[in-house]
């Protein structure tokens, strides 16, 4: 679990950097800021998007997952859990109206809870998080999470310094998620092969290229609600052996 450990403190101590920083500058600075990390999410999504084998797989899993994320309101339910979280800090904080990950937001509150999302999404899909877990739970080799919470670190300062305090509050979000997947590594990893975490990959980026978009105001999209696509293309790629021996059979039926 120290990799875990090490992962949420890159984290904090990058939001902490970035929130000092985003003390010290104007409104039209925070913008270009903004507008970088939107620029650096989204070419960072992309390059994990294109990770995908199956084009087929990566369409249904975006579509149906998208289709039952929105069915239970996952983005409103997290959106929540965040403007708790900011209560349970201070009930009356006041602050700049900053509108960055969403223009039809609130002002100050729903900041808190934007970058909660948006940071806690970021920083736990993708292959590192996976793989990293896994090694550290089976071999204790920590190399990937090491590397995983520099580059956490450094995108944490963008996005604290963007959005505000709820980015370092994504900590809570990796401490559960990777925790949980180091511990039950020894279970899951005989489940997960090249493929699995490719199509993972693909599907990863392609959510992050969503958060690119939100924060460059491109439009307004609930990333959240996309979640459920990773275990969709996870069930996708497990049943691949059965889509192949049914294509089989039509064919040799045919």
């Amino acid at each position: 679990m120290i990799a875990v450990f090490v992962n949420c403190a890159a984290v904090i101590i990058g939001s902490i950097i970035g929130l000092l920083f985003a003390k010290k500058i104007t409104s039209e600075l925070s913008d270009v800021i903004s507008t970088g990390a939107g620029i650096v999410t989204i070419v960072l999504g992309v390059q994990m998007a294109f990770s995908y084998q199956n084009v087929i797989f990566l369409t249904l899993s975006l579509i149906i997952g998208g289709i039952l994320g929105s069915a239970a309101d996952i983005d409103g339910k997290i959106l929540s859990l965040g403007t708790l979280i900011e209560k349970g800090i201070s009930k009356n904080k006041k602050g700049p109206s900053v509108t960055l990950a969403d223009p039809e937001m609130p002002p100050v509150k729903s900041n808190f809870a934007y970058a909660f999302l948006n940071a806690s999404v970021l920083f736990c899909v993708g292959a590192m998080a996976v793989l990293g877990s896994f090694q550290a739970g089976i071999n204790n080799d920590y190399s990937i999470i090491f590397t995983k919470s520099v580059l956490d670190g450094f995108m944490s300062i963008a996005f604290a310094a963007a959005m505000g305090l709820g980015t370092a509050f994504s900590a809570v979000s990796i401490f559960i998620y990777q925790g949980l997947l180091t511990l039950l590594s020894q279970f899951v990893s005989p489940f997960v092969s090249d493929i699995m975490l490719k199509e993972l990959t693909g599907v990863g980026g392609s959510i992050i290229v969503m958060i690119g978009i939100n924060l460059l105001h491109l439009r307004k999209i609930k990333t959240a609600n996309f979640l459920p696509s990773i275990l969709i293309i996870v069930l996708l790629v497990l049943l691949t052996p059965l889509f192949d021996k049914i294509a089989a059979f039509f064919h040799n039926f045919i």
